[in-house]
């Protein structure tokens, strides 16, 4: 596997001649693993400009030791790709570059903490493939790793530092932002925290209920009981922690019976909130009625929760996947998709997905909160061989040997079928991964792996346990493969899971 990193990750700046812990045993487990490590030759040109001689010198010989990337791809001629990414500055060529070379297969990652490359590659479609080191870790891994996993916890705004450099972006954009942010303060607000190793915030979403109109340039959105995210920043590359606060945010609204969320933003080119947002159903609703200094109208974005028949006419792709992406975490379950029944053992469930019921515990408590295995977006390996599944058909994840029960469901995003080689299994199911390199090489060497990239959706109120699923059907030898059920069957199963009309959608 050819893994291309960016020169920024090995120079420090608290100590140029030490690389950083995290890094150090990062490149441990790649060598470990015989990956080639690479470096792209514009970036050592970079290095090369650098007019103090002894960092210059001292970074050189770190770059050194990796290989240098022959022949890269050249973005210039690539009409697609530059409608996508723009280029305004020597250092955006040199970034445009360097993911380039991912875009056009010449590697199978990138490694970057640079979060402008980050937000590019989610444009481009790539975003599962640019790593930070923490991600990194997580996919390549090959025993515990030994930096604590990021945390998410609740908080309430009077203990955040207004000064903290997160907030630089909003103080630019809101003359008034410094007040409204003293008086939240003084209202006791929550909000949802992550703090880097130096304690600085990494992201933040503040959040109120609403419940009135929202006027906007050209018309108005009516009064009704809306929940606002009143702030969202995610300035830590990596760790899906903007697709947690999505996922909490909808479960949230729900929970508060509420039909719609909404956000204003101030909109800038290849920004990746926006990217972010439109991914899982937030739609542009218009301009607000508020200009900032720099003469730009703030856009209303809302996230409609009730799929109804009138908004499902208004979208253009109704396949059943897209519009279970954009009602997440609603899904479409009618007879036009498949139903399967998925089985996956315990240490692998515990990964995968997080308990609700310790979620609800860790809240409670005001303890860090642990993002792996409760993203949206997840991947699961398997060696049966179907067909028949597509995109948009509903997985009913059955957890073997302890709970033997139905415990959550997801909708198909992607198949891949008959994937006999591990580096590819790898590059497939990317950042979404909880499966190690050992144990990739384990299920390709028995046989080809199907892999099924899915978005998950909900937990089941009630587990459908072994003796209720025998009730509606299904045998005891269904439940030690994927095994697609009928509509009917799903229909029992849905009602003995407590999964009601408020959820689904056909």
């Amino acid at each position: 596997m050819r893994i291309l990193i960016d020169t920024n990750i090995i120079i420090s700046r608290e100590d140029p001649k030490v690389l950083p812990e995290n890094l150090q045993f990062l490149m441990k487990v790649l060598n470990d693993l015989s990956t080639d490590i690479l470096i792209h030759p514009l970036s050592v040109g970079e290095i090369k400009k650098d007019k103090n001689l002894d960092r210059r010198e001292i970074n050189l010989s770190k770059v050194s030791t990796y290989s240098i990337l022959s022949n890269p791809p050249s973005f210039k001629n690539d009409a697609k790709f530059n409608s996508l990414i723009t280029s305004k500055s020597p250092n955006d060529d040199i970034d445009n570059a360097i993911l380039y070379s991912l875009y056009k297969n010449a590697v199978s990652f990138l490694i970057t903490e640079d979060k402008g490359i980050h937000k590019k590659a989610y444009k481009i479609g790539i975003f599962d493939k640019v790593l930070s080191i923490e991600e990194a870790l997580n996919v390549f891994k090959t025993e515990p790793l030994p930096i604590t996993p990021p945390a998410i916890y609740k908080d309430k705004v009077y203990n955040l530092d207004i000064e903290d450099k997160i907030f630089d972006t909003l103080k630019d954009d809101y003359v008034e932002f410094t007040d409204w942010f003293k008086k939240i303060q003084k209202q006791g607000r929550d909000c949802l925290v992550y703090r880097n190793k130096d304690d600085s915030l990494g992201a933040l979403l503040i959040y109120k209920d609403e419940n009135e109109s929202i006027e906007l340039l050209k018309g108005s959105l009516p009064k009704k009981k809306r929940m606002k995210i009143a702030t969202l920043i995610v300035s830590s590359s990596g760790n899906k922690i903007g697709e947690f606060f999505i996922q909490w945010a909808a479960n949230y609204a729900i929970k508060k019976r509420f039909d719609e969320i909404y956000l204003t933003h101030f909109t800038k080119q290849e920004d990746y909130l926006v990217y972010l947002i439109e991914t899982y159903g937030f739609m542009y609703a218009g301009k607000k009625n508020y200009q900032n200094k720099h003469g730009a109208y703030e856009d209303v974005f809302v996230k409609y929760l009730n799929p109804t028949t009138e908004l499902i006419k208004k979208i253009k792709d109704d396949t059943p996947i897209n519009l279970s992406k954009i009602f997440y975490p609603n899904f479409y379950d009618g007879e036009a998709v498949r139903k399967f029944i998925v089985p996956i053992h315990p240490e692998f469930h515990e990964k995968l997905f997080l308990d609700p019921g310790r979620q609800t515990t860790l809240y409670e408590h005001g303890r860090g909160f642990i993002i792996e295995g409760n993203t949206i977006k997840k991947a699961y390996l398997s060696q049966a061989r179907l067909s028949k599944i597509k995109p948009g058909d509903l997985l009913l994840f059955y957890r073997t040997s302890d709970l033997k029960a139905i415990t959550c469901i997801g909708v198909v995003e992607e198949v891949h079928h008959s994937i006999n080689n591990k580096d590819e299994v790898t590059e497939i199911v990317g950042k979404r991964t909880v499966y190690s390199p050992k144990d990739i090489t384990n299920l390709v060497e028995k046989s080809p792996v199907l892999i099924l990239l899915f978005i998950f959706s909900a937990w089941l109120p009630n587990k459908v346990k072994l003796n209720k699923l025998k009730n509606t059907g299904v045998s005891s030898s269904a439940l030690q493969r994927i095994h697609e059920i009928s509509h009917e069957t799903y229909l029992k199963i849905k009602k003995e899971g407590g999964i009601n009309g408020s959820f689904t959608f056909n």
